[in-house]
């Protein structure tokens, strides 16, 4: 097939409609009335001799097809947009940029937070908009929605098919007020399931996991919970309470 014979804006009202999987938020994502992108979806349903999205129930779902043109249809138009956008040259000081990261606001805290100072001076236009990782970052990532996703090594393997590396290590640690009267500068497994824990409970990545504390023998009864990555740490001061958190963002909070 030759290209000259295939509208090429079509695959940008692809991409909107495999990710969005709606058709009046993909139209909102092109600024086009949802009238033209129901006629995109029919051009590319009678092209694709495919009707990519279906409905069940009150969504619309991808088909087998759709879900393999994700990938391709995105790369395509990443590297049409990496042509067609290229500047001769990048100049921090000078240039406007804005770059969305997913990352737990932990992430946020320990490794963000120390360069502010520095991309304030270096590229003082630069604007960072800073998002917790949501179930399909994956999907978000692949689509251009976020630049960058920043997430637990083991969740990356797993979970994004893209290149990655680590930016950094860090363990787990238990936390308690200064004060607690039940723990000294070390605790047993026995003394540590004696404690009663606050913990993260939102978001998709959990911080610590049941199986990471069955291997050290310790049961965990947690009797508050919250959807905040760091509020744990700041609920401890003059409690009983312990949690389990991030050795980095402990020793930044104390």
């Amino acid at each position: 097939m030759r290209l000259t014979s295939v509208d090429l804006n079509l695959l940008v009202a692809l991409d909107a409609l495999l990710t969005e999987r709606n058709v009046t938020r993909a139209a909102e994502r092109m600024s086009v009335g949802q009238p033209a992108m129901s006629a995109s979806l029919a051009k590319l349903r009678k092209h694709f001799d495919d009707p990519l999205l279906v409905r069940e129930g009150r969504n619309l779902q991808r088909t087998p097809l759709a879900d393999a043109l994700v990938g391709p249809v995105r790369e395509t138009l990443s590297a049409a947009e990496a042509v067609l956008l290229r500047s001769p040259s990048f100049d921090p000081a000078k240039d406007k940029a804005a770059f969305t990261i997913m990352a737990a606001d932990y992430v946020t805290i320990v490794l963000l937070s120390p360069l502010l100072e520095s991309i304030a001076e270096e590229a003082p236009h630069l604007r960072i908009c800073m998002r917790p990782v949501e179930a399909d970052f994956a999907d978000q990532l692949r689509s251009g929605a976020v630049d960058m996703v920043i997430i637990p090594t083991k969740l990356a393997d797993r979970k994004i098919p893209f290149p990655h590396e680590p930016l950094f290590s860090d363990r787990y640690v238990l936390v308690v007020d200064r004060n607690h009267p039940d723990v000294s500068d070390s605790v047993t497994p026995e003394q540590a399931t004696s404690l009663r824990y606050v913990a993260f409970s939102g978001g998709t990545v959990s911080p610590i996991t049941n199986v990471d504390l069955e291997a050290l023998n310790v049961h965990v009864p947690v009797e508050l919970t919250t959807e905040s990555f760091v509020v744990p740490l700041l609920l401890l001061a003059g409690t009983r309470l312990a949690t389990i958190a991030p050795e980095r963002y402990a020793f930044s909070s104390s």
